[in-house]
């Protein structure tokens, strides 16, 4: 049996962004009722299983997930989200009036005047601070993992640890309190299971 680490990740419960498609990275939203009954099924998909490592990103709807679900995090600033610079709080459809065809994968943060917006992440960004995340994670021993966190930051965190190009994560649908598990087939970074609602 493979004695090395694996990591359950589970993305956060439903906010109202979550739900109406906005992009949410630095705007700090609660989880909706459905989102506090998202975190209450993951933590009954997760009962008795022991971590030996718990994070969170500090976003109040991930660690408010967390704790909900009974687990006690410890914050990790680079599991927050995808920093979307002028394009927080707008939809796919909003953003592509000005950048056709954009996509997170393939552009990165919109490059746009928006007044009060830094210009966000690039891919290269997120995969610096997510591939910390990783490698913190196969360090810290056998135990299994848990990560509480965002759909796009998941979603590259994902590719981080299978050691594709972040860019593969658009094949990867994550919707909001599912788990998902990365662990090896033989020596090889696998998806083990992804996307399970609970």
């Amino acid at each position: 049996m493979d004695k090395r680490t694996r990591v359950w990740l589970a993305r956060h419960g439903a906010t109202e962004w979550s739900e109406s498609g906005q992009h949410t990275s630095v705007t700090d939203l609660p989880l909706l009722a459905k989102g506090r009954d998202d975190a209450q099924r993951v933590g009954a998909a997760l009962a008795g299983r022991e971590f030996g490592l718990v994070l969170s990103s500090p976003r109040r709807r991930a660690s408010e997930t967390a704790e909900i679900a009974g687990f006690t995090p410890e914050l990790d600033e680079d599991l927050v989200e995808w920093a979307y610079g002028p394009g927080e709080g707008l939809t796919s459809p909003q953003i592509r009036e000005k950048i056709p065809g954009w996509r997170i994968w393939s552009h990165g943060a919109p490059q746009f005047e928006r007044d009060g917006y830094d210009p966000g992440e690039t891919e290269a960004d997120v995969s610096a601070r997510l591939s910390r995340v990783v490698e913190r994670i196969r360090d810290s021993g056998p135990e299994d993992a848990i990560v509480f966190a965002h759909g796009h930051s998941l979603r590259a965190f994902t590719m981080v640890w299978l050691g594709l190009p972040i860019a593969t994560a658009k094949h990867f649908p994550l919707e909001t309190g599912t788990l998902s598990l990365l662990g090896y087939e033989k020596e090889n970074p696998a998806v083990i299971r992804w996307n399970a609602e609970v």
